[in-house]
């Protein structure tokens, strides 16, 4: 394995709600997609410490300490410096894309902001952009007052406040500050101006305060309101504002395990990971979030047909998912290869996402708006599907590369499908062959409890016929299948947890899955298990597991996809499953907890 310079939970994260940002404790942007979350980099450096770009900006300064935090309520990150000859900090934020609070801004752009708060410290910066996933060295000129990297297809304008020189591949400055004094750089599209420092402070605030003013919308006031609130600004941060879309995470490539091949593309939308996301925002009183992805979904439920039905994933603008395919030229994170973008993945089969979908059309519509006539008629048309062809194997939840099993957690959510249906024709007084649709959901219990128990001990496991068991199996009583105190649930629960959890690390399952070596522990079945142990009554050790399950957050409350047997992060980064399922577990222990505490949602 080789070390990397900046380790995955080293960075804190900002956005405009197209693209994001990752920004290393020592200030260094090693990752960036441009213009969107899913175009290639701009930066790199995460994947690839020599080829991949990076924007630096550092002090010079004898050993400091680095430290980060985000402006309280805000996606607005703070990368400090403090040593004995002096202090420092960089303020980095990419404004919103909304016209309400940028009415002049014909541009996108990030901007950091280097102020010295103690001593005379003296700065280099470094702004080195290798375009189309450092496939492309862009050309760099000096242009009206700033940089201009210009490459076939992408060109951007860098400008500061100082003076800036330009190399032949990369920008570059050398500079100054006292007490008190600032800097700054603009990075951003063409078409972008050269700004002044009234802009530019302008621009500081007013991306603070608007995002401090969505913030301020939660619902949400019990006893973890700031990971809370770092969660659901995380989740903000991957949803797009312009089409709804939901990414899975940020990042493409980062590995499951360090110096393995286990290295996928999450910069798109899982129809199951956006549709959990919607109930944490429903959970925190963010409706317009979950009503802009219903849109998204409702469209490509419209499109889908029987030869052609609902996919599991879509590129962010709502079109079929990118092909997998692997950048060679890459080292990898950490030497972990090969370096994919795209995902094989959205040609599988998983009959899952179906319930998930209809789970969040269904609270949708519970607590926002009511669904159309249309849209009902493409509900049932889901339905149909679903009653076609729940018997069938999948590649389930984990997306197995193998053989298609029929998984138990498929079966589920099939059964989730009909349930939220036929609550939703009742709720609403819809037309729907309600008579049929019954048989069918009590027909997948039938089998579910015939043919989904482990043969001596009786508990449920993860396929039909199987042995092995499958963390998955904690959604069973949190989407209402079993109850949470049903005696064959609980040996369940407690097999997971002697065989599936090591103290407060749960892993996914332990039998083959049809790729090369092992990987990390996932960070989302913690919390589920948490809540779980909570909806048992077991709050004590419900307590516990959340408490161990939020330690493996980096000190800026960002959760990765995994941990290792060290709890140090792996895989994609932040993790949105991560994020909503933490959530959903404060959101569920804060209520047991506090028979007093009345949130304004009630799931």
């Amino acid at each position: 394995m080789v070390e990397p310079p900046r380790t995955i939970g080293e960075h804190g994260i900002i956005g405009d709600l197209e693209t994001a940002a990752l920004i290393a404790r020592d200030a260094t942007i090693d990752y960036l997609c441009w213009p969107s979350l899913d175009s290639p980099t701009i930066f790199a450096e995460l994947l690839d410490a020599d080829k991949g770009g990076a924007f630096t900006l550092a002090p010079v300064l004898e050993a400091p300490e680095r430290m980060q935090l985000y402006v309280p309520d805000t996606n607005v990150l703070l990368t400090r410096w403090m040593a004995e000859q002096g202090s420092a900090e960089v303020r980095d934020v990419m404004p919103l894309p909304d016209p309400r609070v940028h009415p002049d801004r014909a541009a996108r752009c990030l901007i950091r902001r280097v102020t010295v708060t103690r001593g005379c410290v003296r700065f280099t910066m470094r702004c080195a952009p290798r375009f189309d996933y450092a496939r492309e060295l862009p050309a760099v000129a000096a242009s009206e007052r700033g940089i201009r990297f210009a490459g076939r297809e992408l060109a951007l304008r860098l400008f500061a406040s100082v003076p800036l020189a330009a190399a032949s591949d990369a920008a570059t400055a050398d500079f100054t500050l006292r007490t008190g004094e600032s800097a700054w750089f603009v990075l951003g599209d063409d078409a972008l101006q050269c700004p002044d420092d009234l802009a530019v402070e302008q621009d500081l605030a007013a991306t603070t305060e608007a995002w401090r003013a969505w913030t301020g919308k939660s619902s949400y006031n019990g006893r973890w309101r700031e990971m809370m609130t770092r969660s659901a600004l995380a989740l903000k941060l991957l949803t797009s504002a312009r089409h709804g879309s939901i990414a899975a995470a940020a990042t493409f490539s980062l590995p499951e395990a360090t110096g393995a091949g286990r290295n996928w593309d999450y910069r798109a939308t899982w129809i199951r990971d956006a549709s959990f996301t919607v109930y944490a925002f429903l959970r925190l009183g963010h409706v317009d979030e979950a009503e802009h992805f219903n849109r998204w979904a409702a469209k490509r439920v419209m499109a889908a047909s029987a030869a052609d039905p609902i996919r599991i994933m879509y590129a962010l603008d709502g079109s079929e998912a990118a092909d997998e395919q692997e950048l060679t030229h890459l080292a990898g994170y950490a030497g972990s290869r090969p370096v994919r973008i795209g995902n094989a993945a959205h040609a599988q089969t998983q009959l899952d996402i179906f319930g998930e979908l209809l789970d969040s059309v269904y609270l949708s519509n519970k607590y926002g708006q009511a669904i159309s006539h249309e849209g009902w008629q493409h509900v049932r048309g889901v339905v149909d599907h679903v009653i076609a062809h729940w018997q069938e194997p999948d590649a389930g939840i984990w997306e197995m590369r193998s053989e298609p099993r029929h998984f138990l957690h498929s079966r589920v959510m099939c059964w989730v499908a009909l349930d939220r249906a036929i609550r939703l024709a009742h709720q609403r007084s819809l037309p729907a062959p309600l008579v049929a649709w019954a048989e069918a959901r009590d027909a997948i219990v039938e089998d579910v409890w015939s043919n989904f128990r482990h043969p001596d001990h009786g508990y449920f496991v993860q396929e039909r016929g199987g042995r092995e068991l499958d963390a998955a199996l904690l959604m069973m009583p949190l989407v209402r299948f079993v109850s949470s105190t049903d005696p064959v649930w609980l040996k369940t629960l407690d097999a997971i947890g002697t065989e599936l959890r090591d103290d407060g690390l749960v892993y996914r399952y332990c039998n083959a899955d049809g790729l090369e070596g092992g990987e990390g522990a996932f960070t989302t079945c913690t919390f589920w298990y948490a809540e779980c142990l909570a909806r048992a009554g077991r709050l004590d050790e419900a307590q516990m597991i959340l408490a161990k399950g939020m330690a493996y957050a980096n000190p800026l409350g960002l959760f990765s996809e995994e941990v290792d047997r060290r709890g140090q992060p792996l895989g994609n980064y932040p993790q949105a499953l991560t994020h909503l399922a933490f959530i959903s577990a404060a959101y569920f222990i804060d209520r047991r907890l506090d028979p007093s505490y009345r949130p304004n949602w009630q799931p």
